[in-house]
């Protein structure tokens, strides 16, 4: 994730933020002006620039004099100029007042409508008592009082606009540059940097953003490499098997070996065990993806103990290790698919009975606790590293580091009794025993 691209998205996002705060900001400027302008604009006997200070002054006199004789006193000496497109005629239809003058030559003439003046009734009472009539060129007046009365109005919005920016480039910091750490990163890990992690900071918000990011790109990294360890542990688990087969059939076609039993039974057994490991493979692939069908019903796991203990009781016996069961409960039974728990257990038994020395002893207890029944398998082999207790189920592991088959299989016994398990709503555990030795517990709700 370099600097360049960090900053590059923390200008597009602050050119972005500053966008948005100036359209705000004229878009309310051209709402309030045209509303204003508006309103203004429609004669009504309650609009402002009709009523005041014209027309209210001419019915204040009206209804102070009676009449309009002397109406020329209401305009005072050097004001007139806002009666230059305004004319006064009364109730007869004749002109009173011409552009605020009572000497014009039209003083006393009927008034002859214009098809551009607008006519404002003056009214006393809500008795017409004349008429005043405004010329089109009135209406920049109105203009000018409009922006007169957005004046203030602008500067106050401009204010707040200044200050709201001012607010948010102070805010950038906390808000905009931890948001464009994390998309970024996430660019970064669109290409396949998934190292890439993000600082942790900001409002609680984008702190919990970047925490889940970096969760996520950890997980990202880790399933990654696992993925890559599974491809490297399975050409090695098929390499193997192959060699051996390749050799014998080779030595066998070039007449090194006779094509005897004797020789081909090495390479049939290397098929046998091929066969083997991709099975397993397949199951616990098809475990993993939650695809493998399960055919539950109520299972005794007493039975099924003593029954997996039976099938693996020569091998013990062979390697003079004892074997038993021990049943703390009587009734111990649960809604499981009887031949996927008993790979469970044989996997677990075939796991001790590999680990555990000659003269050892391994045995499988069963438990039932609240609401759940226990099913554990304990050995009193040389147990696990304590650091290596959390990976003990992950495929292909071996407590023995060594590739060789000598003590060790390939790895998937334990994987895949931790994915049949909990697909079947269980929990596996592991732990080393004080007085020696790996106990594996699995755990079956009881419906």
């Amino acid at each position: 994730m370099s600097d360049d691209s960090v900053r590059s998205i923390q200008t597009r996002l602050f050119l972005l933020l500053l966008r948005a705060f100036i359209t705000v900001v004229l878009l309310i400027l051209v709402i309030v002006f045209a509303l204003t302008t508006y309103f203004l604009s429609t004669p009504t006997r309650f609009n402002p620039p009709e009523r005041i200070p014209i027309v209210s002054r001419l019915e204040t006199f009206y209804l102070a004099r009676g009449s309009w004789q002397g109406v020329r006193v209401i305009i005072p000496v050097g004001e007139s100029r806002e009666w230059e497109n305004a004319t006064l005629v009364g109730p007869d239809g004749r002109i009173l007042l011409d552009r605020g003058e009572a000497d014009s030559p039209l003083v006393g003439s009927p008034y002859v409508p214009g098809s551009d003046n607008r006519v404002v009734p003056l009214l006393i009472k809500g008795q017409s008592v004349g008429t005043l009539v405004l010329s089109d060129t009135f209406v920049p007046r109105q203009l000018n009082s409009t922006l007169g009365l957005l004046a203030p109005v602008g500067l106050i919005s401009i204010f707040l606009a200044v200050l709201t920016i001012i607010i948010g480039i102070l805010l950038v910091r906390r808000m905009v540059y931890p948001l464009a750490e994390v998309i970024a990163a996430a660019r970064a890990v669109a290409g396949g940097d998934l190292s890439t992690r993000v600082p942790v900071s900001g409002p609680d918000d984008l702190r919990a953003l970047s925490d889940s990011f970096n969760h996520m790109a950890a997980s990202l990294e880790q399933n990654d490499r696992e993925r890559r360890d599974m491809l490297a542990d399975i050409a090695h688990e098929l390499r193997t098997p192959l060699t051996v087969m390749r050799g014998r059939l080779e030595g066998i076609v070039d007449g090194i070996y006779p094509s005897n039993a004797e020789h081909i039974t090495p390479a049939l057994e290397e098929t046998y065990l091929l066969e083997r490991l991709v099975e397993d493979l397949r199951l616990l692939t098809l475990a993993e993806s939650r695809q493998l069908h399960f055919e539950k019903s109520q299972v005794d796991l007493n039975e099924l103990a003593r029954h997996v203990i039976d099938l693996f009781q020569a091998e013990a016996e062979d390697r003079k290790i004892s074997l038993s069961v021990q049943t703390a409960a009587a009734d111990a039974v649960a809604l499981l698919d009887s031949q996927r728990t008993e790979q469970v257990v044989g996997n677990l038994l075939a796991n001790a009975l590999r680990y555990t020395p000659e003269a050892g002893r391994v045995w499988v207890t069963v438990e039932k606790e609240a609401g759940s029944v226990v099913l554990i398998v304990s050995d009193s082999g040389p147990g696990v590293p304590e650091e290596d207790l959390p990976r003990i189920f992950n495929r292909f592991w071996r407590a023995e580091k060594s590739r060789s088959r000598a003590s060790g299989g390939a790895g998937l016994g334990l994987a895949i009794a931790r994915q049949l398990v909990e697909a079947q709503n269980g929990r596996i555990s592991a732990r080393n025993l004080p007085e020696g030795g790996l106990q594996v517990r699995c755990e079956f709700p009881v419906e």
